[in-house]
């Protein structure tokens, strides 16, 4: 036998259908709510039961399964104030003793840890990756260098130019010089000194020429 209303006792835009869907979300919405408390094992108001179930029943629904649930013994209600809060009927679970707990808490604090860990080295992975994203890449390398070692082909030709008496190079051409070998050397994976050996540069310090003093 049905339990719904008899027709003319139904709301004029409400039909026997809708009314029968309208149960059925209600009969979800009690499950959805009665299982999620009893996984989770802890007190939720219900907005927040409803947020964690990602919406998927509305505000009304959840607070109405929340009562009803309540009222059948099902879950237990707690009001704190104006708000309440909905939690699992403890009677169901078995009993734990306080070396049981302290186990659990010892595992608690053991798995915290590893978690942390975990996480930095996750971030240091990060980091890690970053750096590695933000260098040259092996052709790219090549080629910048194939440009350099061209590059200074050029100005060892000056310099020798120089040591023969030519003309002295410009302030602007050694910052030129200079920035091309710092630009090279963000990206280059060894010390600068290696660089200008692999590039064939030579420093004052390798050909024992004294700057004069100004």
């Amino acid at each position: 036998m049905s339990n719904l209303p008899p027709l003319n006792k139904l709301p004029r835009n409400l039909t026997y259908i809708e009314l029968k869907m309208s149960k059925s979300k209600d009969l979800n919405a009690s499950a959805a709510v009665l299982d999620y408390l009893n996984k989770q094992n802890r007190p939720y108001s219900a907005i927040d039961i409803c947020n964690n179930l990602h919406k998927e029943f509305g505000k009304t629904a959840i607070v109405k399964a929340c009562e009803s649930l309540a009222e059948s013994g099902q879950i237990k209600e707690k009001a704190y104030g104006k708000q309440k809060v909905y939690v699992a009927d403890q009677s169901q679970f078995p009993e734990v003793d306080d070396a049981e707990v302290k186990t659990m808490d010892s595992k608690i604090v053991e798995l915290t840890g590893k978690l942390q860990s975990t996480l930095e080295e996750v971030r240091q992975l990060e980091s890690d990756l970053k750096m590695f994203s933000s260098c040259l890449s092996t052709e790219e390398a090549k080629i910048q260098l194939q440009e350099t070692t061209a590059q200074c082909a050029h100005y060892k030709k000056k310099l020798a130019h120089l040591k023969d008496g030519g003309n002295v190079v410009s302030p602007e051409e050694k910052d030129k010089t200079n920035d091309i070998l710092n630009a090279i050397l963000e990206g280059y994976p060894k010390p600068k000194k290696q660089l200008y050996e692999d590039i064939g540069i030579e420093t004052d310090e390798d050909c024992s020429v004294k700057p004069p003093d100004i």
